[in-house]
């Protein structure tokens, strides 16, 4: 087990840590129910994100931790409950009514989901075409601006199958970001990386965090690097989110569940 003020080798006394001052609600999720077919994926699920903040939700293989973010961008749809994005309910919203909050919402896909015949400028350039931008040097200097942001400066002119899966992920990340969203959407950042690329993404979420000062919703099975990340850490178990808390709070909970997923006795 690990010390009183360690977790995975991070030592938290050591850091400093200070709770960050808690904004107001930016995302909240309340009494939510999905299903698919016979399968019950939440069963009243209730969360708030606030402003400026990075929360992590954790919860083993299959357990529907991506299937929230999906119905926050109403990409699914909840059987009931209610969906709050930026002081305005977004439940049963349709497409056209959408966009103007997908416009304050950049999110990166699990697989980095780059389209393999555009290079990588007209990648990270998809979004801005989509919302309208149509002068070319503006598109050209914001796509500059995205790569030193993930500190991968000039490999415009790259393709898809020339970058490595860490590359992909920043180049991802460049596009979720290119239209200078509010929110951030990770869906298992690190999954499929080396350690040293799952801490070269955990240092870009924080440091999105850090310059932007965006509000960041983080999917993962990776207690290690949830922790690193998080101001708030919520644990999805048997279809409800069943702990939240402060990362710091992670070291001293009792509850069963964030117990097992410290000593790695959970599924990831």
């Amino acid at each position: 087990m690990p010390g009183p003020d360690t977790l995975f080798g991070i030592d938290t006394s050591a850091q400093g840590y200070q709770r960050p001052e808690q904004g107001p609600p930016v995302i909240v999720f309340e009494d939510i129910w999905k299903r698919f077919g016979s399968t019950i994926i939440y069963e009243g699920l209730n969360l708030t994100v606030h402003k400026g903040e990075t929360i992590t939700i954790l919860g083993g293989s299959g357990s529907g931790k991506s299937v929230l973010l999906k119905c926050l961008l109403r990409l699914l749809t909840p059987e009931r409950g209610h969906i709050y994005a930026f002081g305005e309910e977004i439940t049963g919203r349709n497409e056209t009514q959408m966009l103007p909050i997908r416009a304050r919402i950049g999110m990166l896909f699990q697989g980095a989901a780059l389209f393999d015949s555009m290079d990588v400028a007209a990648n990270i350039a998809y979004p801005l075409r989509q919302h309208g931008w149509t002068d070319e040097k503006r598109i050209r200097d914001r796509v500059a601006e995205t790569l030193d942001l993930v500190n991968l400066p000039g490999i415009e002119a790259k393709w898809p199958a020339e970058l490595s899966g860490g590359m992909k992920k920043r180049i991802g990340l460049a596009r979720a970001i290119a239209i200078e969203p509010e929110v951030i959407l990770y869906d298992e950042p690190t999954t499929g990386l080396d350690p040293s690329n799952v801490k070269n993404i955990d240092g870009l979420i924080m440091s999105m965090q850090e310059k932007l000062g965006v509000t960041s919703i983080v999917v993962t099975h990776d207690m290690a690097s949830a922790f690193r990340v998080s101001d708030r850490i919520a644990m999805l178990w048997d279809k409800r989110l069943v702990w939240t808390g402060w990362k710091d709070e992670v070291l001293t909970s009792g509850h069963p569940v964030v117990q097992a997923f410290i000593k790695g006795e959970l599924e990831g």
